[in-house]
């Protein structure tokens, strides 16, 4: 969310911005919310004037009551009086409750104007205009037709889709033997590799509250992906992210306590509604899944770097387990309202020969600080933070990748060295079929 501020200040700014990101729709936004600011400024600067009258005139009042017990005729001055500030009360009263509905108004509106993107994001108005940046590992096509994903757990009894449509329905799954033994040992493995980047281990709520959903996505995307919890104010998170921005709700920071460098095993829920829908087959697009998480809360002038920083680390983790990967800079009409930059890491596909997004890497600024009315406490006054997140691990789509990239001609998988302490010392897994 931007400030009120810099849209009055930088109307032409707000429109280009969203013309970058083809919601044209939006444009009649700007001027509607500047309207608004200027009422509700003119309302607050009226409320204060009538504030300062009413005191003196009750001062006043009391003043010539006290004379009237020696000249009555200043008994009919202060009743003429009160009835002035009984008609400012009443005036004062429908300001405030104007101020009210105008903040209320103003909120909706900001909340749907999008965030002010990077110089150096691509103009683009969907995901086809992406920017591949670089590629790390060479991406390798063995002489072996490969299976789809599914079709490689089952031959390890790993996995059970029907029994889960009959229990859940479409977009759910039950992982068994070697096959959820080695989605939990990714997860273990992530949890330690960032652990061992300085970040702190976090279990968070897997529940939030209504108002920290707004303060941390759009309401398009909170409409696409939460399920509420019926009579309560709570819903499921969609991604640990949502909780762990959410920690730090109302809250002022000591600077001295920056960077927070979070890392976080939830499981995560989501609609998946949209045009991939949840009709795939195989567990790429699901309702249920479980992920590592990295949270960045940062001074505004370091972000950049952790955005950096952030997604290299995404890099490192998938070439330890033999991944090859690329870095996709996501274009302005790709970009989440609340987001300033944003880049996903691919991982290849052997079988379908392309890359697949298994990462997702943001910058979201001081959107999310201003919503939740995080500020941090520095020497020269409070200021706002730039909050980051990105993926570490997602399985069980991150197995994709990893079986089709380790997958043995023979039906075998290989075990990467850093993957084998998580998987009791096992160096391959044997199918069963």
């Amino acid at each position: 969310m931007l400030d009120i501020k810099f849209v009055r200040e930088n109307p032409e700014i707000v429109k280009e911005n969203i013309k970058k990101k083809f919601q044209e729709e939006k444009l009649p936004l700007v001027d509607q919310v500047i309207a608004l600011d200027a009422e509700n400024r003119k309302t607050i600067q009226e409320a204060q004037d009538l504030r300062t009258a009413r005191n003196a005139k009750s001062k006043q009042v009391g003043v010539l009551m006290g004379q009237s017990k020696k000249d009555p005729s200043k008994l009919a001055e202060a009743e003429a009086l009160k009835a002035e500030v009984k008609a400012d009360a009443d005036r004062l009263a429908f300001l405030e409750g104007r101020e009210t509905e105008l903040a209320e108004e103003i909120r909706k509106i900001m909340l749907v104007i999008p965030n002010i993107i990077d110089p150096s994001v691509p103009i683009g108005p969907d995901d086809s205009c992406n920017v591949e940046v670089q590629r790390f590992g060479e991406p390798v096509t063995p002489d072996f037709e490969i299976p789809y994903h599914t079709q490689i757990m089952e031959s390890f009894d790993g996995i059970d889709m029907d029994a889960a449509g009959r229990v859940s329905g479409n977009g759910f799954y039950y992982l068994m033997g070697d096959i959820a033994r080695l989605h939990e040992a990714v997860l273990a493995y992530a949890r330690d590799f960032m652990i061992n980047k300085g970040f702190t281990f976090c279990v968070p709520p897997f529940m939030i509250h209504g108002n920290v959903v707004e303060g941390v996505m759009s309401q398009t995307e909170m409409d696409a992906m939460m399920y509420k919890i019926e009579g309560e104010d709570l819903y499921l998170i969609g991604t640990s992210e949502h909780s762990m921005i959410g920690k730090f709700i109302d809250q002022i920071i000591p600077e001295d306590k920056l960077p927070q460098t979070l890392t976080s095993y939830s499981p995560c829920f989501r609609k998946e509604k949209g045009a991939h829908g949840i009709e795939e087959r195989g567990v790429y697009r699901i309702h249920q899944f479980e992920k590592q998480e990295m949270v960045v809360v940062c001074k505004p002038e370091d972000s950049m770097k952790w955005y950096e920083q952030m997604w290299r680390y995404s890099v490192e983790l998938f070439r330890s387990m033999d991944i090859p990967v690329r870095q996709l800079e996501c274009c302005s009409g790709d970009l989440a309202d609340l987001k300033v930059k944003s880049c996903d890491i691919e991982a290849w596909s052997p079988r379908q020969q392309k890359y697949f997004e298994v990462c997702s890497c943001s910058n979201l600024g001081d959107a999310q600080a201003r919503r939740l009315k995080m500020r941090v406490k520095g020497e020269k006054g409070t200021y706002l933070p730039h909050t980051l997140n990105n993926t570490v691990v997602a399985p069980p789509r991150m197995l994709i990748a990893f079986l089709e990239n380790n997958l043995q001609a023979d039906g075998s998988v290989k075990i990467p060295a850093p993957l084998r302490p998580y998987m009791g010392g096992k160096e391959v897994l044997v199918p069963k079929a």
